[in-house]
C-alpha cells in the first residue's frame, strides 16, 4: 500500500493548533482525532491527478449505463452529500428498483467495507459491482470500450499511460475520484479545532449527550468519521425481508445487521437506515431516528444490547438533533473539483 501525499488534501484541511476534547466519551477510541489519517491508495491503483480527473468525468457520465440513463452521480448527488436523498430506494437502469438506498460517499476512502452488507472491501470492487449489476448500470462492455476510445482517449493516456481501456480500469479511475471526496469542514470539526463559539448552548448539550454513557451514540458512531465500520442490528423490524450481513456470512447471528454509516452530513441524507424505514414507518427525519433509539427499537434475536429504552426528555432529544446538524459540511456540497465537469 502507498500513502497519498498529493496536494495534502486531508492534512491541509485539518491543519490546526488547538482542539476541544469531547465530553464524556463512551470509550477511549470514540474520541475524534485532531487529524484524519493519511488516505491510503492500493498499490495496484496509485493516485494521480489525471486519474482522479478521469474518474470524475466517468462518475458523471450516464453513457456508461446500458440505456444511457444512469451514472454514479444519479444515486450519489453532490448537494445531498453524495447520497441518494430523498429517495428511499435507489433506482437504476430501465427504472429498475434496488433493495436499499445509496449511502453517502463522503470520506468513503476510509471505509473498510462497502455496501450496507459489507460484501466488498475496496472501492474498486464496489465500482465494478455497480457497473456490472443488471439493476444498477448494467454496463455494455463493448459499447463502453468504444466510448472510451472515441471520447476519452487523451484523458485515458494521461491517467494510465496507454490506450488500452477496460472496465476494470474504469472502476479504478472512479474509485480514485471517490477517494478525493473528503469532508472535514463541519461546524463540529471547526469547533474541535478551536472555534468554540460556533456551537450554541443547545448544540453543546446535544454533544455531551452524544458522547455520554447515557446514549452510547459514540460507541458505534465514533472515530474520525463517526462510524465503527462494523455491523449491527438496531431493532428496526421483527422480521427482516432484507437480511443484511447474513446474506454475506450466512451466520444466523448476522441477520438484520447492517454497516454503521458515517454521521457526517447526516442532516442531508434522509431517509435513514438501509431501506429508509423501520417497523413503525419511514424514517424521514433525524427526530424520528432519535425517537427510534429512545424507544429502544423492536425485539430481535441479534439486536445489539446497546439499543434499549433511553430516558431522554423532549428537550434532550431536541438537543441531540441540534448537535447532529453541526456535522454538516457545506464545502463538500459545492467544491468544483467534485462537481459535474
Amino acid at each position: 500500500m502507498t500513502r497519498w501525499t498529493t496536494r495534502g488534501l486531508v492534512l491541509l484541511l485539518w491543519s490546526a493548533t488547538s482542539c476541544v476534547t469531547n465530553p464524556e466519551p463512551a470509550r477511549e477510541d470514540s474520541i475524534i482525532p485532531d487529524v484524519l489519517p493519511a488516505m491510503v491508495f492500493p498499490s495496484d491503483n496509485p493516485y494521480s491527478d489525471a486519474k482522479a480527473e478521469l474518474g470524475r468525468h466517468l462518475f458523471y457520465d450516464q453513457r456508461l449505463s446500458a440505456d444511457g440513463s444512469t451514472s454514479c452521480a444519479s444515486c450519489h448527488v453532490q448537494d445531498r452529500a453524495f447520497s441518494d436523498a430523498p429517495h428511499q430506494i435507489s433506482v437504476g437502469v430501465r427504472g429498475e428498483q434496488g433493495q436499499r438506498n445509496s449511502p453517502t460517499l463522503v470520506n468513503v476512502g476510509y471505509r473498510r467495507a462497502l455496501f450496507w452488507d459489507g460484501r466488498v472491501s475496496t472501492l474498486e470492487d464496489q465500482a465494478s459491482a455497480v457497473l456490472r449489476s443488471p439493476i444498477e448500470m448494467d454496463v455494455d462492455t463493448t459499447a463502453v470500450l468504444n466510448l472510451l476510445r472515441a471520447d476519452y482517449r487523451d484523458r485515458w493516456v494521461q491517467a494510465f499511460g496507454d490506450t488500452i481501456p477496460s472496465i476494470q480500469r474504469v472502476a479504478q479511475a472512479i474509485a480514485t475520484f471517490e477517494r478525493t471526496i473528503v469532508s472535514t469542514g463541519s461546524r463540529y470539526d471547526r469547533f474541535r479545532r478551536g472555534e468554540t463559539w460556533l456551537l450554541s448552548e443547545q448544540e453543546r448539550e446535544g454533544m455531551t449527550l452524544y458522547f455520554s454513557s447515557r446514549t452510547m451514540c459514540s460507541s458505534c458512531h465514533g472515530g474520525p468519521d463517526l462510524t465503527d465500520d462494523a455491523f449491527h442490528n438496531i431493532g428496526l423490524f421483527h422480521h427482516y425481508f432484507d437480511r443484511g450481513r447474513y446474506d454475506v456470512t450466512r451466520n444466523p447471528y448476522d441477520e438484520g445487521k447492517f454497516k454503521t454509516p458515517t454521521l457526517r452530513n447526516i442532516a442531508l441524507t434522509a431517509p435513514y437506515m438501509a431501506s429508509g424505514d423501520s417497523e413503525k414507518g419511514v424514517l424521514n427525519t433525524l427526530e424520528a431516528v432519535v425517537k427510534h433509539y429512545v424507544d429502544g427499537g423492536t425485539t430481535f434475536h441479534s439486536k445489539d444490547a446497546r439499543v434499549k429504552t433511553l430516558h431522554l426528555s423532549a428537550h434532550e432529544q431536541q438537543a441531540l438533533v441540534a448537535f447532529l446538524h453541526t456535522l454538516t459540511d457545506s464545502t463538500v456540497l459545492s467544491n468544483p473539483r467534485l462537481s459535474k465537469p
